[in-house]
């Protein structure tokens, strides 16, 4: 009984969200063999967000090896209050995910795959475009880069040698 608290208590400290899961087939002598992908998103809701890519012969493997990839690849996300300190453009390929910070009360507005990397990381508000691919994989990993490249504002005062309140005023 204690095992299984703990385990809860542990899986709660994140948030898991499931973006895409998908049933591949490959035709074999026998027939069609059936096996699964899954993109996976995991954040703590403070700032710390990851994204992992299984392929297994089961649903639940395929999503469990994403979840723990997901876990490995978490990047952190400089926030100012509950969204993000300025513009961003993120491009993968053909995707591209335009991000702009939002007053406080505007809400998460994103389409799909980057609303639940925006839920996951605890950007609460944020106004976001998906442009070229329609593809979740692609769209996350543009989203991602745009996350990689924010500016953190305390590390930017510190290499021009101001304070945190000269720059922000």
């Amino acid at each position: 009984m204690e095992k299984s608290k703990d385990f809860e208590e542990k899986k709660d400290a994140y948030v898991e969200k499931l973006v895409k899961l998908n049933r591949v087939s490959k035709v074999v002598k026998g027939g069609k063999r059936f096996s699964f992908s899954a993109l996976v998103v995991v954040g703590d809701g403070q700032g710390k967000v990851g994204y992992g890519f299984g392929k297994a012969n089961d649903v639940s493997d395929a999503i469990r090896k994403a979840t723990s990839k997901a876990r490995s690849s978490m990047i952190t996300v400089p926030l100012k209050e509950s969204t993000i300190p300025h513009d961003v453009i993120g491009k993968y390929k053909s995707a591209s995910v335009i991000m702009k910070p939002a007053v406080p009360g505007t809400g998460v507005i994103a389409g799909g795959a980057v609303r639940l990397v925006c839920d996951a990381a605890g950007i609460k508000n944020i106004i976001s475009k998906s442009l070229g691919s329609r593809n979740g994989i692609n769209t996350v990993k543009a989203a991602f880069d745009g996350l990689e490249n924010l500016f953190d504002a305390a590390k930017v005062a510190k290499s021009r040698g101001k304070s945190l309140k000269e720059m922000w005023g």
